[in-house]
């Protein structure tokens, strides 16, 4: 991603929302009432970064953060190791906080509990840490559909029953199935979404280490749910650590975090969508008609063929590791709306690369349009939106988990440094 381009995009935001018709006052701060005008925004304006008075001096500086003109960004919550945020019917906002180790993630900060971080009184910060389950060393996945939360316990996924306004379960958990899918100790993380047509998808990763054979197993997958049964839907994963489903065209997206050290090989990780069928190609191939360089069918010696492996649209270098996935639902302005968000959890020995980026979608089918950042790729289908993680310091923590509220909020976690924050339009209001 070329950065001093993002320069000229993020000043010609305030042009942009005015387009749109926006409330904002002449200077580009927040009207009253909206969202960025509560205590502690830092709000980003032509004029430059400025925060609103009147927060508590104890909450974490977001000075380090970038974002473009027009919006601003608020400190939310503290909750170590966030590794997945899901707003519950009721709009309360839960999160994953576990305990096991987990590639990239700082398992000593978690708390081995799904937490709810309710915000009351509507000033913008979580009230408090609720634990609504405790007791998940191993658990990410969190999903609300049908009047219950499902969400992983290590290899099994269960659910309890959700009523409005539930800060503890208000009936019995159950056990919905048990993963028996192989996978790689350090690729536990099960992540879930329900299509539009109402299917329940369940991520599961492979190994670093996975051979290439050319029996083709079936290791890192996407699985459908229905019941207790599962059936796999799509695979050639290596670790399938985000995924989640549009809601206007059917169409789920899977973030895949490729071979670790293949950027000299044809690696890249990717963002795909999940369609039954489909075998992205991991161990053997890093893309359509492409084997991962100087790999051969173990069994046979035979070069793999990638001719069967479908073009991803999207692909990031290896290392930048797309983390979380949501969908813009239409309340941001131009060029935001409509776009699908991704965190970028970065390098693990650098952080080179976190950052948030906007994709853009096709508007009849819902898919990403073609954008990369590998180098001498097309990217103009995706722009930085949200930087500063990756500034050297390595003490900002590093963007995982993200989630729209139906408000039209961005909500963002940390599995470093521990912060929760939201970020919203200048004039975007309750």
């Amino acid at each position: 991603m070329k950065r001093a381009a993002l320069v000229v995009l993020y000043v010609s935001l305030s042009a942009a929302c005015s387009e749109k018709g926006t409330t904002s006052t002449s200077d580009g701060s927040p009207p009253a009432g909206a969202f960025c005008s509560l205590p502690g925004s830092v709000v980003f304006t032509a004029r430059g970064r400025t925060v609103v008075p009147g927060a508590d001096a104890s909450a974490p500086s977001l000075a380090w953060l970038s974002l473009p003109v027009g919006f601003c960004a608020h400190y939310f919550a503290t909750l170590g190791n966030t590794r997945q945020l899901r707003f519950a019917p009721d709009g309360r906002l839960f999160a994953a906080s576990p305990t096991q180790s987990a590639m990239g993630g700082a398992s000593h900060a978690g708390i081995a509990s799904i937490v709810v971080l309710p915000d009351d009184d509507h000033d913008g910060v979580a009230d408090r840490n609720v634990t609504y389950l405790g007791q998940l060393p191993s658990t990410q996945g969190l999903l609300f559909t049908g009047g219950y939360l499902y969400f992983q316990d290590d290899v099994v996924i269960r659910r309890v029953p959700f009523a409005s306004g539930d800060l503890s379960p208000s009936g019995p958990v159950q056990t919905v199935t048990t993963i028996t899918q192989p996978q790689a100790p350090q690729h536990w993380p099960k992540v879930m979404d329900v299509a539009r047509d109402g299917t329940i998808y369940v991520t599961n990763g492979g190994a670093q280490g996975d051979a290439c054979l050319s029996t083709n197993p079936t290791r890192g997958c996407v699985l459908s749910m229905v019941g207790g049964t599962t059936t796999v839907v799509a695979k050639g994963f290596r670790n399938p650590i985000a995924l989640r489903c549009e809601p206007d065209h059917d169409v789920c997206l899977a973030a895949e975090l490729g071979l670790d050290f293949s950027n000299d090989r044809d690696g890249r990780e990717k963002i795909v969508p999940v369609r039954a069928g489909d075998d992205w190609g991991y161990p053997c191939c890093a893309t359509k008609n492409a084997p991962y360089t100087g790999v051969v069918y173990s069994d046979t010696q035979a070069t793999p063929d990638c001719s069967g492996v479908p073009q991803e649209n999207v692909a990031f270098a290896i290392g930048h590791t797309p983390f979380g996935l949501d969908f813009e639902r239409g309340k941001w302005p131009a060029p935001w709306t409509g776009r699908v968000f991704a965190t970028l959890h970065g390098d693990f020995a650098s952080w080179t690369g976190a950052r948030i980026v906007g994709i853009s979608l096709d508007p009849a089918t819902g898919l990403p349009l073609g954008a990369t950042d590998l180098d001498g790729g097309d990217s103009r289908n995706m722009s930085d939106f949200a930087t500063g993680w990756d500034d050297g310091h390595m003490d900002h923590g590093r963007p995982a988990a993200i989630t729209f509220a139906e408000d039209g909020r961005l909500f963002v976690g940390d599995d470093q440094a521990g912060a929760v924050i939201w970020i919203a339009p200048v004039d975007l209001a309750p």
